[in-house]
Protein backbone atom coordinates (compact mmCIF):
# COMPACT_ATOMS: atom_id res chain seq x y z
CA UNK A 1 0.00 0.00 0.00
CA UNK A 2 2.19 3.02 -1.23
CA UNK A 3 -0.36 5.85 -1.78
CA UNK A 4 -2.03 7.57 0.65
CA UNK A 5 -5.70 9.72 -0.49
CA UNK A 6 -6.51 11.79 2.41
CA UNK A 7 -9.85 12.32 3.31
CA UNK A 8 -11.32 14.49 1.42
CA UNK A 9 -8.79 14.34 -1.52
CA UNK A 10 -9.21 12.92 -5.10
CA UNK A 11 -6.96 11.28 -7.03
CA UNK A 12 -6.91 11.96 -10.80
CA UNK A 13 -6.89 9.31 -13.85
CA UNK A 14 -3.42 10.93 -13.88
CA UNK A 15 -2.27 9.02 -10.66
CA UNK A 16 -0.94 5.66 -9.82
CA UNK A 17 -4.30 4.64 -8.91
CA UNK A 18 -6.40 3.45 -12.33
CA UNK A 19 -10.24 2.83 -12.04
CA UNK A 20 -10.12 -0.82 -13.53
CA UNK A 21 -7.21 -1.68 -10.23
CA UNK A 22 -9.30 0.09 -7.70
CA UNK A 23 -12.59 -1.27 -8.66
CA UNK A 24 -11.56 -4.87 -8.94
CA UNK A 25 -9.63 -4.80 -5.96
CA UNK A 26 -13.11 -3.34 -4.07
CA UNK A 27 -15.14 -5.33 -5.72
CA UNK A 28 -13.84 -8.54 -4.54
CA UNK A 29 -14.33 -7.03 -1.17
CA UNK A 30 -18.00 -6.16 -1.93
CA UNK A 31 -18.73 -10.13 -3.23
CA UNK A 32 -19.91 -11.46 0.19
CA UNK A 33 -21.54 -8.59 1.73
CA UNK A 34 -24.36 -9.34 -1.36
CA UNK A 35 -24.04 -12.69 -1.52
CA UNK A 36 -25.44 -12.94 1.91
CA UNK A 37 -28.92 -11.08 0.74
CA UNK A 38 -28.85 -13.78 -2.26
CA UNK A 39 -27.56 -17.50 -0.66
CA UNK A 40 -29.69 -17.14 2.19
CA UNK A 41 -33.08 -16.94 0.53
CA UNK A 42 -33.01 -20.56 -0.65
CA UNK A 43 -32.18 -22.09 2.15
CA UNK A 44 -35.36 -20.62 4.55
CA UNK A 45 -37.78 -23.32 4.00
CA UNK A 46 -34.34 -25.52 5.20
CA UNK A 47 -34.01 -23.34 8.39
CA UNK A 48 -37.27 -23.54 9.33
CA UNK A 49 -37.63 -27.00 9.28
CA UNK A 50 -34.57 -27.65 11.41
CA UNK A 51 -34.99 -24.63 13.63
CA UNK A 52 -39.18 -25.56 14.16
CA UNK A 53 -40.34 -22.18 13.45
CA UNK A 54 -43.13 -21.22 10.50
CA UNK A 55 -41.62 -20.37 7.40
CA UNK A 56 -42.94 -16.53 7.41
CA UNK A 57 -41.05 -15.81 10.66
CA UNK A 58 -37.93 -17.02 8.23
CA UNK A 59 -38.08 -13.25 6.33
CA UNK A 60 -36.73 -11.56 8.79
CA UNK A 61 -33.42 -13.68 8.06
CA UNK A 62 -33.55 -11.44 5.11
CA UNK A 63 -34.74 -8.59 6.44
CA UNK A 64 -32.29 -8.45 9.80
CA UNK A 65 -29.02 -8.27 7.20
CA UNK A 66 -30.67 -5.38 4.96
CA UNK A 67 -31.97 -3.13 7.81
CA UNK A 68 -28.78 -3.09 10.00
CA UNK A 69 -26.57 -2.63 6.19
CA UNK A 70 -29.11 0.23 5.60
CA UNK A 71 -28.36 2.04 8.97
CA UNK A 72 -24.72 1.64 9.28
CA UNK A 73 -23.76 3.34 6.43
CA UNK A 74 -25.03 6.75 7.62
CA UNK A 75 -23.18 5.74 10.64
CA UNK A 76 -20.31 4.78 8.86
CA UNK A 77 -20.58 8.11 7.17
CA UNK A 78 -19.90 10.21 9.97
CA UNK A 79 -17.19 7.94 10.96
CA UNK A 80 -14.78 8.90 8.54
CA UNK A 81 -14.79 11.86 9.75
CA UNK A 82 -12.86 11.29 12.30
CA UNK A 83 -11.40 7.91 11.06
CA UNK A 84 -9.47 6.78 8.30
CA UNK A 85 -12.14 4.79 5.25
CA UNK A 86 -9.75 1.85 6.18
CA UNK A 87 -10.03 1.34 9.67
CA UNK A 88 -13.51 1.47 8.77
CA UNK A 89 -13.03 -1.12 6.42
CA UNK A 90 -11.61 -3.38 8.61
CA UNK A 91 -13.90 -2.77 11.50
CA UNK A 92 -16.64 -3.84 9.02
CA UNK A 93 -15.05 -7.17 7.36
CA UNK A 94 -14.42 -8.10 11.66
CA UNK A 95 -18.44 -7.71 12.49
CA UNK A 96 -19.17 -9.49 9.23
CA UNK A 97 -16.90 -12.57 10.29
CA UNK A 98 -18.47 -12.53 13.58
CA UNK A 99 -21.74 -11.96 12.96
CA UNK A 100 -22.00 -15.12 10.42
CA UNK A 101 -20.13 -17.07 12.85
CA UNK A 102 -22.89 -16.33 15.39
CA UNK A 103 -25.93 -16.99 12.39
CA UNK A 104 -24.32 -20.10 11.49
CA UNK A 105 -23.56 -21.47 14.85
CA UNK A 106 -27.49 -20.36 16.62
CA UNK A 107 -29.36 -23.18 17.81
CA UNK A 108 -32.36 -21.12 17.85
CA UNK A 109 -33.92 -18.66 15.41
CA UNK A 110 -33.89 -15.28 17.66
CA UNK A 111 -29.59 -16.43 17.87
CA UNK A 112 -29.50 -16.62 14.25
CA UNK A 113 -31.30 -13.35 13.53
CA UNK A 114 -28.87 -11.71 16.13
CA UNK A 115 -25.58 -12.62 13.82
CA UNK A 116 -27.50 -11.28 11.27
CA UNK A 117 -28.24 -8.42 13.19
CA UNK A 118 -24.56 -8.15 13.64
CA UNK A 119 -23.31 -8.91 10.15
CA UNK A 120 -25.72 -6.85 8.16
CA UNK A 121 -23.82 -3.99 10.07
CA UNK A 122 -20.40 -4.63 8.89
CA UNK A 123 -21.81 -5.53 5.74
CA UNK A 124 -23.12 -1.65 5.29
CA UNK A 125 -19.95 -0.25 7.26
CA UNK A 126 -17.76 -2.19 4.63
CA UNK A 127 -19.63 -0.50 1.66
CA UNK A 128 -19.10 2.80 2.68
CA UNK A 129 -15.88 2.23 3.26
CA UNK A 130 -15.31 0.54 -0.48
CA UNK A 131 -17.27 3.59 -1.44
CA UNK A 132 -15.05 6.42 -0.31
CA UNK A 133 -12.25 4.56 -1.37
CA UNK A 134 -14.26 4.66 -5.17
CA UNK A 135 -15.17 8.20 -5.09
CA UNK A 136 -11.45 9.43 -4.01
CA UNK A 137 -11.01 9.00 -8.42
CA UNK A 138 -12.53 11.64 -10.54
CA UNK A 139 -14.08 12.01 -13.69
CA UNK A 140 -13.93 8.58 -16.29
CA UNK A 141 -11.77 6.72 -13.48
CA UNK A 142 -14.35 7.10 -10.61
CA UNK A 143 -16.88 5.94 -13.73
CA UNK A 144 -14.56 2.83 -14.13
CA UNK A 145 -14.18 2.19 -10.77
CA UNK A 146 -18.00 2.34 -9.43
CA UNK A 147 -19.05 -0.03 -12.70
CA UNK A 148 -16.82 -2.71 -11.98
CA UNK A 149 -17.80 -2.94 -8.19
CA UNK A 150 -21.35 -2.45 -9.36
CA UNK A 151 -20.82 -5.18 -11.62
CA UNK A 152 -19.66 -6.89 -8.83
CA UNK A 153 -22.08 -6.08 -6.31
CA UNK A 154 -25.44 -7.36 -9.04
CA UNK A 155 -23.37 -10.58 -9.92
CA UNK A 156 -23.02 -11.27 -6.31
CA UNK A 157 -26.30 -10.69 -5.19
CA UNK A 158 -28.13 -12.52 -8.73
CA UNK A 159 -26.14 -15.30 -8.56
CA UNK A 160 -26.22 -15.69 -4.23
CA UNK A 161 -28.69 -17.91 -5.34
CA UNK A 162 -27.15 -20.45 -7.16
CA UNK A 163 -24.12 -20.53 -5.37
CA UNK A 164 -26.94 -20.62 -1.77
CA UNK A 165 -28.87 -23.55 -3.45
CA UNK A 166 -24.88 -25.78 -4.14
CA UNK A 167 -24.15 -25.14 -0.64
CA UNK A 168 -27.57 -25.86 1.26
CA UNK A 169 -27.44 -28.98 -0.43
CA UNK A 170 -23.95 -30.30 0.14
CA UNK A 171 -22.84 -28.90 2.76
CA UNK A 172 -26.34 -27.46 4.59
CA UNK A 173 -28.09 -24.31 5.63
CA UNK A 174 -25.78 -23.57 8.69
CA UNK A 175 -23.10 -23.26 5.67
CA UNK A 176 -24.74 -20.59 3.80
CA UNK A 177 -25.07 -17.96 6.61
CA UNK A 178 -21.31 -18.50 6.99
CA UNK A 179 -20.91 -17.41 3.77
CA UNK A 180 -19.92 -13.59 4.13
CA UNK A 181 -17.18 -15.00 6.69
CA UNK A 182 -15.43 -15.12 3.29
CA UNK A 183 -14.55 -11.29 3.53
CA UNK A 184 -11.76 -11.69 5.71
CA UNK A 185 -9.67 -13.89 3.65
CA UNK A 186 -10.85 -11.52 0.45
CA UNK A 187 -9.15 -8.40 2.35
CA UNK A 188 -6.51 -10.07 3.12
CA UNK A 189 -6.05 -10.72 -0.25
CA UNK A 190 -6.86 -7.46 -1.49
CA UNK A 191 -4.06 -5.66 1.15
CA UNK A 192 -1.50 -8.07 -0.37
CA UNK A 193 -2.02 -6.69 -3.70
CA UNK A 194 -0.37 -3.33 -2.29
CA UNK A 195 -0.21 -1.16 -5.72
CA UNK A 196 -4.08 -1.80 -6.33
CA UNK A 197 -5.57 -1.26 -3.06
CA UNK A 198 -5.24 1.97 -1.92
CA UNK A 199 -4.35 3.23 1.60
CA UNK A 200 -6.59 5.67 2.43
CA UNK A 201 -5.23 8.08 5.18
CA UNK A 202 -6.78 10.10 7.79
CA UNK A 203 -6.82 13.63 6.77
CA UNK A 204 -7.17 16.42 8.91
CA UNK A 205 -9.93 16.01 11.61
CA UNK A 206 -13.35 17.36 11.40
CA UNK A 207 -14.31 18.98 14.29
CA UNK A 208 -17.40 20.23 13.59
CA UNK A 209 -18.37 16.54 13.53
CA UNK A 210 -18.45 16.84 17.65
CA UNK A 211 -19.24 13.54 18.83
CA UNK A 212 -21.53 10.83 17.11
CA UNK A 213 -24.97 12.20 17.24
CA UNK A 214 -26.87 9.40 18.99
CA UNK A 215 -30.44 10.70 19.31
CA UNK A 216 -30.18 11.27 15.56
CA UNK A 217 -29.00 7.96 15.02
CA UNK A 218 -31.38 6.16 16.87
CA UNK A 219 -34.50 8.06 15.70
CA UNK A 220 -33.28 7.23 12.18
CA UNK A 221 -32.74 3.50 13.24
CA UNK A 222 -36.24 3.62 14.94
CA UNK A 223 -37.54 4.79 11.68
CA UNK A 224 -36.19 2.50 9.62
CA UNK A 225 -37.11 -0.63 11.61
CA UNK A 226 -40.69 0.15 12.28
CA UNK A 227 -41.40 0.61 8.03
CA UNK A 228 -39.76 -2.57 7.51
CA UNK A 229 -41.88 -4.33 10.50
CA UNK A 230 -45.12 -2.82 9.57
CA UNK A 231 -44.30 -4.02 5.87
CA UNK A 232 -43.47 -7.22 7.21
CA UNK A 233 -46.23 -7.65 10.06
CA UNK A 234 -48.89 -9.93 8.04
CA UNK A 235 -46.11 -12.40 6.82
CA UNK A 236 -45.22 -12.59 10.12
CA UNK A 237 -47.92 -13.19 12.16
CA UNK A 238 -47.88 -9.96 13.59
CA UNK A 239 -50.89 -9.18 16.09
CA UNK A 240 -53.13 -5.70 15.19
CA UNK A 241 -51.69 -4.47 18.70
CA UNK A 242 -48.11 -4.63 17.98
CA UNK A 243 -48.24 -3.94 14.53
CA UNK A 244 -49.89 -0.78 15.28
CA UNK A 245 -47.53 0.12 18.24
CA UNK A 246 -44.87 -0.21 15.94
CA UNK A 247 -46.56 2.32 13.20
CA UNK A 248 -46.76 4.48 16.14
CA UNK A 249 -43.57 4.18 16.98
CA UNK A 250 -42.28 5.11 13.25
CA UNK A 251 -44.65 7.96 13.34
CA UNK A 252 -43.40 9.32 16.07
CA UNK A 253 -39.57 9.06 14.97
CA UNK A 254 -40.58 10.63 11.88
CA UNK A 255 -41.62 13.86 13.98
CA UNK A 256 -38.52 13.39 16.33
CA UNK A 257 -36.17 13.44 13.40
CA UNK A 258 -37.54 16.53 11.87
CA UNK A 259 -37.06 18.03 15.27
CA UNK A 260 -33.67 16.66 15.68
CA UNK A 261 -32.46 17.96 11.89
CA UNK A 262 -33.89 21.38 12.90
CA UNK A 263 -32.28 21.67 16.48
CA UNK A 264 -29.07 20.11 15.65
CA UNK A 265 -27.95 21.04 12.19
CA UNK A 266 -25.11 19.17 12.40
CA UNK A 267 -26.09 16.36 13.80
CA UNK A 268 -26.12 12.49 12.34
CA UNK A 269 -28.78 14.00 9.95
CA UNK A 270 -26.84 17.20 9.10
CA UNK A 271 -29.30 19.63 7.79
CA UNK A 272 -26.96 21.28 4.88
CA UNK A 273 -26.09 17.75 3.83
CA UNK A 274 -30.31 15.89 3.51
CA UNK A 275 -30.85 19.72 1.97
CA UNK A 276 -28.43 19.73 -1.06
CA UNK A 277 -29.96 20.34 -4.41
CA UNK A 278 -30.62 16.73 -5.70
CA UNK A 279 -29.51 14.57 -2.75
CA UNK A 280 -33.17 13.59 -1.75
CA UNK A 281 -34.19 13.00 -5.00
CA UNK A 282 -31.48 10.45 -5.64
CA UNK A 283 -31.61 8.44 -2.58
CA UNK A 284 -35.32 8.26 -3.51
CA UNK A 285 -34.92 6.96 -6.80
CA UNK A 286 -31.88 4.72 -6.07
CA UNK A 287 -34.79 3.24 -3.37
CA UNK A 288 -37.17 2.34 -5.81
CA UNK A 289 -34.94 0.73 -7.89
CA UNK A 290 -33.15 -1.58 -5.19
CA UNK A 291 -36.80 -1.89 -3.80
CA UNK A 292 -37.94 -3.46 -7.34
CA UNK A 293 -34.94 -5.71 -7.95
CA UNK A 294 -34.74 -6.85 -4.55
CA UNK A 295 -38.72 -7.75 -4.25
CA UNK A 296 -38.15 -9.85 -7.47
CA UNK A 297 -35.03 -11.88 -6.62
CA UNK A 298 -36.82 -13.03 -3.56
CA UNK A 299 -39.68 -14.16 -5.56
CA UNK A 300 -37.46 -15.78 -8.59
CA UNK A 301 -36.66 -18.72 -6.78
CA UNK A 302 -39.84 -19.74 -6.01
CA UNK A 303 -41.44 -18.89 -9.08
CA UNK A 304 -39.30 -20.45 -11.23
CA UNK A 305 -39.46 -23.86 -8.93
CA UNK A 306 -42.87 -23.38 -9.04
CA UNK A 307 -43.02 -23.76 -13.03
CA UNK A 308 -40.51 -26.14 -13.66
CA UNK A 309 -40.68 -28.38 -10.65
CA UNK A 310 -37.37 -28.61 -10.05
CA UNK A 311 -35.21 -27.55 -6.44
CA UNK A 312 -33.44 -24.17 -5.38
CA UNK A 313 -29.52 -25.70 -7.23
CA UNK A 314 -31.95 -25.47 -10.76
CA UNK A 315 -33.56 -22.46 -9.78
CA UNK A 316 -30.28 -20.64 -8.67
CA UNK A 317 -28.55 -22.08 -12.03
CA UNK A 318 -31.11 -20.75 -14.89
CA UNK A 319 -31.04 -17.19 -12.66
CA UNK A 320 -27.21 -16.86 -14.07
CA UNK A 321 -28.44 -15.04 -17.43
CA UNK A 322 -29.43 -12.62 -15.34
CA UNK A 323 -26.08 -12.09 -13.63
CA UNK A 324 -24.31 -12.09 -16.54
CA UNK A 325 -25.99 -9.00 -17.63
CA UNK A 326 -26.00 -6.86 -15.01
CA UNK A 327 -22.12 -7.76 -15.33
CA UNK A 328 -22.35 -5.79 -18.27
CA UNK A 329 -24.83 -3.40 -17.42
CA UNK A 330 -22.27 -2.04 -14.64
CA UNK A 331 -19.66 -2.08 -17.21
CA UNK A 332 -21.85 0.54 -19.43
CA UNK A 333 -22.93 2.37 -16.76
CA UNK A 334 -20.07 4.09 -16.62
CA UNK A 335 -20.29 5.03 -20.66
CA UNK A 336 -23.70 6.49 -20.51
CA UNK A 337 -22.77 8.91 -17.63
CA UNK A 338 -20.44 10.38 -19.62
CA UNK A 339 -23.47 11.65 -22.21
CA UNK A 340 -26.33 12.02 -20.54
CA UNK A 341 -26.85 13.41 -17.26
CA UNK A 342 -27.33 11.99 -13.65
CA UNK A 343 -31.00 12.45 -13.93
CA UNK A 344 -31.29 11.15 -17.72
CA UNK A 345 -29.15 8.26 -17.00
CA UNK A 346 -31.51 7.60 -13.40
CA UNK A 347 -34.53 7.49 -15.54
CA UNK A 348 -33.64 4.79 -17.33
CA UNK A 349 -32.23 2.40 -14.57
CA UNK A 350 -35.90 2.71 -13.29
CA UNK A 351 -37.33 2.30 -16.76
CA UNK A 352 -35.99 -0.63 -16.45
CA UNK A 353 -36.42 -1.86 -13.11
CA UNK A 354 -39.74 -1.04 -13.78
CA UNK A 355 -40.39 -3.33 -17.00
CA UNK A 356 -38.77 -5.68 -15.36
CA UNK A 357 -41.33 -5.95 -12.33
CA UNK A 358 -43.63 -5.87 -14.94
CA UNK A 359 -43.06 -8.82 -16.77
CA UNK A 360 -42.68 -10.82 -14.02
CA UNK A 361 -46.37 -9.74 -12.82
CA UNK A 362 -47.91 -10.15 -16.33
CA UNK A 363 -45.95 -13.33 -17.82
CA UNK A 364 -45.98 -16.77 -16.58
CA UNK A 365 -43.32 -19.31 -16.77
CA UNK A 366 -39.38 -19.51 -16.16
CA UNK A 367 -38.37 -17.36 -19.13
CA UNK A 368 -40.53 -14.27 -18.35
CA UNK A 369 -39.01 -14.35 -13.97
CA UNK A 370 -35.30 -14.68 -15.67
CA UNK A 371 -36.10 -11.56 -17.95
CA UNK A 372 -37.57 -9.51 -15.12
CA UNK A 373 -34.31 -10.60 -12.85
CA UNK A 374 -31.97 -9.59 -16.00
CA UNK A 375 -34.07 -6.06 -16.03
CA UNK A 376 -34.54 -5.65 -12.93
CA UNK A 377 -30.32 -6.73 -11.73
CA UNK A 378 -29.39 -4.17 -14.79
CA UNK A 379 -31.33 -1.57 -13.31
CA UNK A 380 -29.89 -2.54 -9.77
CA UNK A 381 -25.97 -1.95 -11.23
CA UNK A 382 -26.92 0.94 -13.19
CA UNK A 383 -28.20 2.56 -10.41
CA UNK A 384 -25.11 1.89 -8.28
CA UNK A 385 -22.88 3.80 -10.81
CA UNK A 386 -24.96 6.20 -11.46
CA UNK A 387 -26.42 7.48 -8.11
CA UNK A 388 -23.37 6.72 -5.57
CA UNK A 389 -20.97 8.29 -7.91
CA UNK A 390 -23.13 11.57 -7.59
CA UNK A 391 -22.86 12.13 -4.19
CA UNK A 392 -19.93 13.84 -4.02
CA UNK A 393 -20.63 16.34 -6.36
CA UNK A 394 -23.56 17.50 -4.35
CA UNK A 395 -22.41 18.45 -1.45
CA UNK A 396 -19.19 20.38 -0.22
CA UNK A 397 -16.33 18.27 0.05
CA UNK A 398 -16.24 18.08 3.79
CA UNK A 399 -19.48 16.96 3.42
CA UNK A 400 -18.55 14.15 1.36
CA UNK A 401 -18.48 11.03 3.29
CA UNK A 402 -21.95 12.25 5.12
CA UNK A 403 -23.32 12.29 2.32
CA UNK A 404 -22.49 9.41 0.70
CA UNK A 405 -23.39 7.46 3.78
CA UNK A 406 -27.17 9.02 4.18
CA UNK A 407 -27.52 8.47 0.37
CA UNK A 408 -26.38 4.88 0.51
CA UNK A 409 -28.61 4.35 3.37
CA UNK A 410 -32.00 5.68 1.98
CA UNK A 411 -31.06 3.76 -1.40
CA UNK A 412 -29.89 0.42 0.76
CA UNK A 413 -33.39 0.40 2.66
CA UNK A 414 -35.43 -0.16 -0.64
CA UNK A 415 -33.75 -3.73 -0.33
CA UNK A 416 -35.36 -4.55 2.57
CA UNK A 417 -38.63 -2.65 1.73
CA UNK A 418 -38.96 -4.60 -1.67
CA UNK A 419 -39.16 -7.96 -0.24
CA UNK A 420 -41.11 -6.79 2.64
CA UNK A 421 -44.04 -5.25 -0.12
CA UNK A 422 -43.95 -8.67 -1.55
CA UNK A 423 -43.89 -10.93 1.87
CA UNK A 424 -46.52 -8.58 3.15
CA UNK A 425 -49.06 -8.48 0.69
CA UNK A 426 -48.72 -12.30 0.39
CA UNK A 427 -51.89 -13.94 1.18
CA UNK A 428 -53.76 -10.63 1.19
CA UNK A 429 -53.51 -10.40 -3.00
CA UNK A 430 -52.27 -12.26 -5.85
CA UNK A 431 -49.13 -12.51 -6.80
CA UNK A 432 -49.41 -10.11 -9.87
CA UNK A 433 -51.35 -7.42 -7.54
CA UNK A 434 -48.94 -7.70 -5.58
CA UNK A 435 -45.72 -6.78 -7.93
CA UNK A 436 -47.78 -4.66 -9.30
CA UNK A 437 -47.57 -2.75 -5.92
CA UNK A 438 -44.14 -3.09 -5.87
CA UNK A 439 -43.77 -1.39 -9.69
CA UNK A 440 -45.21 1.34 -8.52
CA UNK A 441 -41.85 2.14 -6.67
CA UNK A 442 -39.41 2.40 -9.53
CA UNK A 443 -42.56 3.94 -11.70
CA UNK A 444 -42.79 6.68 -9.27
CA UNK A 445 -38.55 7.12 -9.03
CA UNK A 446 -39.04 7.29 -13.07
CA UNK A 447 -41.22 10.01 -12.42
CA UNK A 448 -39.06 11.95 -9.98
CA UNK A 449 -35.79 11.36 -12.39
CA UNK A 450 -38.01 13.48 -15.53
CA UNK A 451 -38.98 16.19 -13.38
CA UNK A 452 -35.49 16.97 -12.10
CA UNK A 453 -33.85 19.58 -14.43
CA UNK A 454 -30.06 18.76 -14.28
CA UNK A 455 -27.79 22.45 -14.06
CA UNK A 456 -24.51 23.34 -14.19
CA UNK A 457 -23.05 24.72 -11.21
CA UNK A 458 -20.07 24.68 -8.91
CA UNK A 459 -19.94 21.98 -6.16
CA UNK A 460 -20.91 24.34 -3.07
CA UNK A 461 -18.81 25.49 -0.04
CA UNK A 462 -18.94 24.58 3.42
CA UNK A 463 -22.02 25.85 4.78
CA UNK A 464 -23.75 26.33 1.85
CA UNK A 465 -26.56 23.95 1.06
CA UNK A 466 -26.82 24.95 -2.56
CA UNK A 467 -25.84 22.31 -5.09
CA UNK A 468 -26.32 21.02 -8.95
CA UNK A 469 -26.39 17.98 -9.97
CA UNK A 470 -24.76 16.79 -12.92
Amino acid sequence: MSQTIQSGETVGAGSALDGRRLGLALGMLVLPMYVALGAPAVALPAIGRALEVPFGATAWILAAWSLTSALAMPVAGRLMARWSPVRVLVAGVVLVVVGSTVAAAGPALPIVIAGRLIGGAGAGATVIAVFAAATSLTGRERSRALGIIAAAMATASACGTLLGGAVTVWLGWRAVLALPALALPLLLAAWAGGRTFPRIGRGARDDSAGRLDIIGAAVLSVLAGALITVLQAHSVGLPASVTLAVAAAGALAVVGLCWRVRRTPDGFVPRRVIAARGLPAAGLIGGAVFAGYYGVLFLAPSLIEQATGGGPLEAGALLVPAAVLSVLAGRLAGAVTARFTAWQASAGVAALTTVGVGVVAVFHGPVPVILGVALTACGFAGAQVVLVGLAPELVASGDRDTAQGLLNFMINLGGGIGPAVVAGLSGIVSMPEALAVLAALPLAGLALSLIRRPGVGRRPEPGDTRASPR
